[in-house]
Formats: structure tokens, sequence, C-alpha cells
């Protein structure tokens, strides 16, 4: 997983490679862009946990359109949005965002997608694990996993004065 903010046109927002792991880690959600499924693109929010390393892992229904996507193109983009602020008398807004690029893969054995639901839950649910591992058991065979397998990735950002 390469971190390249070379391609990012105004240099003066770039995001620092320690905030952009941050924001990764911590996020609240991202949206999955991918080609869609009858032409043209298709993003869709959606909940995800950082493996620590070069992927992250997404959970979904065993079909859909998301699934029908991948099957077609597994190049895909993933875009985390941190904190914004509008500043209307300013007419612009602070933001803080990453943008993976990846390889979205399905399909996974059945060791992979349980730590990935697990990452998930301890991201999302750290104070009530044993209720979420209820859950995973009883939902397990209803749940696709997917991975992205990230290639590279940038960060930016803007800062306001208060």
């Amino acid at each position: 997983m390469e971190f390249r903010n070379t391609d990012v046109r105004r240099r003066d927002r770039l995001l620092e490679e320690a905030e952009a792991l941050s924001l990764l880690k911590n996020g609240e959600y991202g949206v999955l862009s991918m080609q869609g499924d009858t032409g043209g693109g298709y993003g869709v929010p959606l909940s995800y946990a950082w493996d620590g390393g070069s992927s992250i892992y997404i959970h979904c229904a065993p079909e859909g359109r998301k699934l029908k996507c991948i099957a077609l193109c597994d190049r895909v983009s993933f875009c985390v949005v941190g904190k914004t602020r509008v500043s209307p008398t300013g007419f612009t807004t602070a933001y803080e965002s990453i943008v993976l690029s990846g390889t979205a893969r399905t399909g996974l054995d059945e060791d992979e997608r349980r730590q990935a639901l697990v990452l998930i839950l301890r991201k999302y649910t750290p104070d009530d694990m044993a209720k979420g591992m209820e859950y995973i058991e009883k939902s397990f065979q209803r749940t696709e996993i997917m991975r992205i397998d990230i290639v590279s990735w940038s960060g930016k950002c803007k800062r306001l004065s208060s």
C-alpha cells in the first residue's frame, strides 16, 4: 500500500501520512465507487474496518448491486471524509479526506470472513463484543465480506482559521 500524495494538485492541502492513517483507522464510513453494472459509475456509503495493513473490509448481503459491479470490474476507489466545517462567510469548507485505490475481493474463506467481522465489531461496538459475537454466529451465513486490497492512497485537507 503506497501512500502517494504526488498527484494532489493543491500542494498546500496535503494531508500528512500520519494524519491520513488516523483517518483510515478511525473514519466513520467511506464511499465505495465502482464501475456500474448498467454503465456509468456506482458509489455507495458503507461502514468499513481497516486491518492495520493494506486492506479494508466491508460487510454486505451475499447478493446485490455492489457484488454485481465487482464481478464486472474489481478495481475500486474508496473515499473516507473526516471532519468538515462549512464557512459560509468564506465561501469555503474545511475538510480532511483520503482516497484509496484498490482491488475488491469476495468469496473469502470462513476464517478471514470471521476475522473481518470481529474487526468491524471492535471498531463500531467495542463495548458489546459478546453480544456482537453472538450476532456474527447467528447471521454468518447471510453475510458476505468484501476485502479491498489497497494499491495506493492519498490524503488531502483544507484548514481554516477559527
